[in-house]
């Protein structure tokens, strides 16, 4: 591969995001929230001007995570939702969805305990991510959400990586793209 980063402008802050291999034809540039507070912060603030009137914040568990809370402060309600990837001993009443996910390349389950349920059930909820690529998980947490009887009134990522920067659901900072072995751009 020539180029081992891909060097772009993240809600105002430049940001050299590392190539990473999928299969032999295809690499997407890895957008780590993790330990970057700058960039959560910055994100943040940038997606709530964006954002329609919301009661909950959700994510999916668990790069997403950071910007959820992030959002959740800057607003002002400090609560927001995570769908955890499994069940854990202290919920209740699981409500479970499945999500195929590239950047972990098997299988998820998406999990709400009765708490988090009773939470969304009835509110204008905004779904939440880092990025979106295939939109499975996206898919997954509007099931989820909807299932349990919740409005879904937006749904924000940082970045809309391939496809997905094509799609008029989403709102998103800026677009990913994708590229191949070479680390030349195959769209976007």
């Amino acid at each position: 591969m020539n180029n081992s980063v891909y060097t772009m402008e993240i809600a105002g802050l430049k940001r050299d995001l590392p190539l990473c291999k999928v299969n032999d034809n295809l690499y997407i540039a890895a957008f780590i929230m993790f330990g970057d507070v700058e960039i959560t912060v910055a994100a943040a603030k940038e997606l709530l001007k964006l954002a329609p009137e919301h009661d909950i914040i959700i994510t999916a568990e668990s790069k997403g995570i950071p910007l959820a809370y992030e959002m959740a402060r800057q607003s002002g309600s400090n609560n927001y939702i995570v769908a955890r990837k499994g069940a854990k001993v202290y919920m209740k009443n699981i409500h479970t969805t499945y999500v195929n996910s590239i950047t972990t390349m098997h299988q998820q389950s998406l999990c709400l305990g009765e708490d988090d349920q009773l939470a969304i059930k009835g509110k204008r909820v905004l779904i939440v991510d880092d990025v979106i690529s295939t939109g499975e998980s996206l898919a997954a947490l509007e099931k989820l959400v909807t299932e349990i009887g919740g409005n879904i009134v937006g749904k924000m990522s940082v970045l809309a990586e391939g496809d997905a920067a094509e799609r008029d659901d989403i709102i998103c900072l800026a677009p990913l793209p994708l590229f191949d072995k070479n680390g030349n751009v195959i769209n976007g």
